[in-house]
């Protein structure tokens, strides 16, 4: 009672209590001209925290963590991951998530955090993952795995779940096969851009804009493939080399002036979007650091990290991504912030 009576003469009775809205508003926008990097870093990180997250969203954070060295956070997110699976052994499932490829987003993190800590608990999470992966998901004829538990789809957003985790768990000839699975049906080499989605029963595409974050998916997912294949994988890691170039040269063919894509990247008439720019900058990084990439690329990556520089707000939300929770519309979304981290943390390593 005395800590009820508390709360409410503080809220409602003091004179001096200031709207939450008002005051930090203020003393953030005071800041901003004197903002370093690593502020801005960690703005983006609580503001992502404090979102509410689906299997996808928990998993690209996580990586975000991971790519940033921020071995704690990686623990805590893999055992969040691993307390959200379900019986059939998908991570990070809240109530009526359906994705197949998609709870394999977490799948790298939670292996990481389990050969880090020697958590077997964790160890055990990453296993069900991978067996999911490999004899449980619903899969084409060919073994190229759905997208969704409830339709006979293949999206492009799947190149950045399952292929990656695939790869570090030593399923490197699987990895390749999903790849080249999604990009079978997906892929369009006159316009060197990926579909978003195609239904397999109806051989039809469900729909075939060049969806800008679809793309940035494909691109960022391949690039970590690339990281993983081992040394005598020489073949296939050029043929994923060759693939991840097409993209980005597809994606920086439509380029505006200002470091920024439209959502559907050939079609001016949708929404200027920011994640896009984040995740093929973050593609060059990468690329660059492993020599497979040239560096002329450099130029581009930097204009699109200013213009992601310039999205975010004083509350460390990266502003006009394709926004959650329906991802029409610009906004903010888990993927923009981790993306922003995750390219953050590419540009450090050219940096170094």
């Amino acid at each position: 009672m005395k800590r009820r009576a508390f709360f409410k003469s503080a809220v409602f009775g003091s004179s001096v209590c200031l709207s939450p809205l008002v005051l930090p508003r203020k003393k953030i926008a005071a800041q901003n001209n004197t903002e370093t990097p690593d502020n801005k870093i960690n703005k983006v990180k609580k503001a992502m925290l404090c979102m509410q997250r689906a299997s996808w969203e928990q998993g690209v954070a996580a990586q975000a963590f991971l790519e940033l060295g921020d071995n704690e956070t990686v623990f805590l997110m893999a055992k969040e991951a691993a307390l959200r699976q379900t019986e059939d052994g998908r991570l990070s499932v809240v109530y009526q998530d359906t994705g197949v490829n998609d709870p394999a987003a977490s799948g790298e993190a939670v292996l990481y955090a389990a050969k880090m800590s020697g958590d077997k608990s964790l160890k055990e999470a990453a296993d069900k993952m991978l067996n999911y992966l490999l004899n449980k998901a619903p899969k084409t004829d060919t073994g190229i795995i759905y997208h969704m538990v409830s339709a006979t789809e293949i999206w492009i957003d799947s190149m950045y779940m399952g292929p990656p985790f695939l790869a570090v768990a030593g399923q490197f000839k699987e990895a390749m096969k999903q790849v080249e699975g999604i990009r079978n049906y997906l892929w369009n080499p006159n316009k060197q851009l990926f579909s978003h989605r195609w239904g397999v029963v109806k051989k039809a595409f469900i729909n075939k804009d060049f969806w800008g974050v679809g793309n940035g998916w494909a691109a960022a997912g391949m690039a970590r493939v690339i990281r993983t294949l081992p040394a005598n994988m020489r073949s296939e890691k050029e043929k994923m080399i060759q693939y991840t170039k097409q993209v980005i040269d597809g994606c920086l063919e439509y380029m505006r002036e200002d470091g920024l894509f439209h959502n559907v990247v050939d079609n001016k008439n949708t929404f200027i979007e920011t994640n896009l720019s984040q995740m093929i900058a973050y593609t060059i990084f990468r690329g660059v650091e492993g020599k497979w990439l040239d560096n002329g690329y450099l130029d581009y990556a930097y204009k699109m990290r200013k213009a992601a520089h310039s999205k975010v707000d004083e509350y460390g939300f990266v502003q006009g991504v394709c926004g959650a929770p329906f991802f029409n519309q610009p906004g903010r979304a888990t993927e923009g912030q981790a993306f922003f981290l995750l390219m953050e943390a590419a540009y450090n390593s050219i940096k170094k």
